[in-house]
């Protein structure tokens, strides 16, 4: 089996990623309402780093840290690059903004990957691998040479809007966790029904996004129902 880097995760818990996409403003709303919790980690999401660029990732850990702070929990980070190419400089953008973890598509390039998942062990961060649309996510694997901290099986949101059928790719949990000790979550699902069905289909983390977008009622309650149901 080849070498996989230790994580900054325990894999013996379960997490909520959720993924922050709109505006700083709207993140530090959100953030504020957000029960305490070492099991709740936050997603500097593709739009926004897009929007603010590294200052976003490290505004997101101030405000999280901030919130964090009177119960001495350490706030992680995951900075959504959607890497495809330059794995080290990407990598280094998310580590000087403070990130936790970065992440890559799993159709870069294998020399890509692997320059990330090095970069990532260098600077201390975790890496992670977005598997959305590839077919066969343990023929990536079997490639790289060494394993990322994290496995993203991800249902795209515009598939999700025009191909209300498509699955979460849930069978694809055990196939990989039986070739490697990996962790792996699970992106695309957005109602505790789902989250509870990745669970239990042995996911570690399981990350939503569109009851996060705003700040609502549904935002505290959809982490609460985490939290009270998922141990």
């Amino acid at each position: 089996m080849k070498q996989k880097i230790p994580s900054k995760l325990n894999p013996k818990k379960r997490y909520l990623q959720i993924a922050l996409n709109s505006t700083l403003a709207q993140a530090a709303k959100i953030i504020n309402h957000l029960p305490i919790s070492d099991r709740i980690l936050l997603e500097a999401g593709t739009p926004l780093i897009k929007r603010y660029g590294e200052a976003g990732i490290r505004q997101i850990k101030l405000l999280y840290s901030q919130h964090l702070l009177a119960k001495g929990i350490s706030p992680y980070i995951v900075a959504d690059l959607k890497m495809m190419d330059r794995g080290a400089v990407e990598v280094e953008i998310a580590a000087r903004g403070g990130a936790d973890a970065a992440v890559a598509l799993g159709h870069a390039p294998i020399e890509s990957l692997d320059a990330l998942i090095a970069h990532c062990e260098n600077c201390g961060i975790d890496a992670m691998i977005d598997m959305m649309n590839v077919e066969f996510p343990l023929s990536i694997l079997r490639k790289l040479k060494k394993q990322p901290a994290v496995v993203i099986l991800h249902r795209g949101v515009d598939e999700t809007e025009h191909n209300k059928q498509k699955m979460l790719p849930w069978y694809e949990i055990r196939r990989i966790k039986g070739s490697y000790d990996i962790m792996i979550a699970v992106a695309g699902g957005d109602t505790i029904k789902e989250i509870q069905s990745s669970i239990f289909n042995d996911a570690d983390i399981v990350v939503v996004w569109k009851s996060f977008y705003q700040d609502s009622k549904d935002t505290v309650l959809l982490a609460e129902q985490f939290l009270a149901t998922i141990k």
